[in-house]
């Protein structure tokens, strides 16, 4: 049976994506917010304008060192290095660098590595510029009671939530959250709802224990968790992948909805196709979050209805290639207006308005490379920056193998270059992930009791 998959391979696409209390957030009204629109609401904010980009960069045997390496690249405007690399950080051998996050006080940035389940901790506050690696975590599994494949990093108050892939029992799909404290000292692990064991979650019948992304609204005192596929999968060659098909079986079809506070999955929705990345709406009233599926090519909306209760609806398509697009990385606007979607599969940046999230339509679309995978953007909505690896096993392979950072400038209508790093030429690696840095930082943010 020909599958999404196979049908891009030979179409020579080859790649998938690829407490007590609820809170609310209190900012001054003195202080601009800035940042990247998809960071955690429990982080403290840069004032003003980013000054770097850090870029979690996978290593290549035979580039350079050979290692995974956390780059940062001067985006100060007006700066002599603007759109160059100022410095470069590797750690031990190459672990499949993949996400991370910063801690709520923005003084450390986690970094994980999806293959090796290492977690590397740099310390981004002595010096911006140059970001010292000050603690690796290398017992994962054996700490978090099996849980394997970290995913990233999650800020939350004086602690970092750590969604995983996978499991070290038998390397498949199911998976958990795990929690460590800012001391770099393991808390906890939740495991997600499975048809065996639903942990008290309605939708049982849909739940196959699967995730990848975790995001949180916290005046509605809600978790949101999404699915993608287990170590056996991610760590496997894509030609070999996509020929095996018990293999393209084990793909998450779901989302988790959870009481936050409590960290009690409450409802499993059906989301087929592998739904990846969770962007939560800003609005103080929008009780909305947008994914995408990487096997369906589909908007879907996760939003609470008119009596409360939580729902997920596909909303509308991306693309009408056939075969799918693989859109692999969302980014949404300060003002829920706009929706950036990138799409490994033929390279593209789509935008869509989400003005009225139940019908997003497409406005514009940009050619960003042979392929792209993240997407971070400015919460002036006025920079947006992209980098084009997936995973070192599934990025495309000779001339469509690029591997770049590409920062571009939107005017609300159009995607204008801004610079261009190439990666592979800067003997560097794959970039993959993105974060935002600054000399500038605000206070922790303030949270109070909410009535909602």
């Amino acid at each position: 049976m020909k599958t999404p998959l196979n049908h891009l391979h030979t179409a020579r696409l080859p790649a998938i994506f690829c407490a007590a209390l609820v809170c609310t957030l209190v900012f001054s009204a003195n202080v601009l917010r800035a940042d990247e629109t998809c960071s955690s609401p429990y982080l403290a904010r840069i004032d003003g304008q980013e000054e770097f980009v850090y870029v979690w960069t996978l290593g290549v045997e035979g580039m350079g060192d050979g290692s995974d390496k956390l780059v940062t690249v001067d985006v100060k405007p007006g700066s002599p290095s603007y759109g160059k690399v100022v410095s470069s950080s590797s750690v031990d051998g190459r672990n499949e660098a993949h996400h991370g996050g910063f801690t709520d006080d923005r003084r450390q940035l986690w970094l994980a590595g999806l293959e090796s389940s290492r977690v590397f901790i740099f310390d981004v506050h002595t010096d911006p510029a140059k970001p010292k690696l000050t603690k690796t975590i290398d017992n994962f599994a054996e700490t978090t009671g099996g849980a394997v494949g970290p995913h990233g990093a999650y800020a939350l108050p004086g602690r970092v939530l750590i969604p995983c892939l996978s499991n070290a029992k038998d390397k498949g799909g199911k998976t958990a959250l795990v929690k460590y404290g800012n001391d770099g000292n393991y808390i906890t692990t939740h495991w997600l709802p499975t048809k065996e064991n639903a942990r008290g979650a309605s939708g049982v019948e849909f739940a196959d224990g699967y995730g990848y992304d975790a995001r949180v609204l916290p005046r509605k005192n809600a978790l949101l968790t999404s699915s993608f596929t287990g170590w056996n999968n991610y760590t496997m060659e894509f030609g070999k992948l996509t020929a095996d098909p018990e293999a393209m079986k084990h793909f998450g079809n779901t989302m988790v909805m959870w009481d936050f506070h409590a960290r009690q999955p409450k409802k499993v929705f059906q989301v087929p196709g592998a739904p990846l990345e969770i962007r939560w709406a800003w609005g103080d009233k929008h009780n909305y979050a947008f994914t995408a599926t990487a096997l369906g090519s589909k908007l879907w909306l996760v939003s609470a209805d008119d009596r409360g209760e939580w729902q997920a609806k596909e909303v509308a398509p991306i693309s009408d290639v056939k075969g799918g697009v693989l859109p692999v990385d969302i980014s949404i606007s300060a003002d829920d207006k706009t929706l950036f979607v990138d799409c490994f599969g033929d390279g593209k940046c789509r935008v869509f308005d989400v003005s009225d999230p139940q019908k997003p339509k497409q406005i514009y679309e940009k050619q960003i490379g042979r392929q792209v995978n993240m997407v971070s953007q400015s919460w002036d909505g006025k920079r947006l920056y992209f980098t084009s690896s997936l995973l070192a096993r599934w990025d495309k392979q000779g001339a469509d193998n690029e591997q770049f950072l590409r920062g571009y400038a939107w005017d609300g209508k159009e995607l204008k270059p801004a610079f261009d790093l190439d990666f592979t030429a800067l003997k560097l690696g794959r970039p993959h992930h993105m974060l935002f840095g600054s000399t500038k930082i605000g206070a922790n943010r303030t949270t109070v009791a909410s009535r909602d």
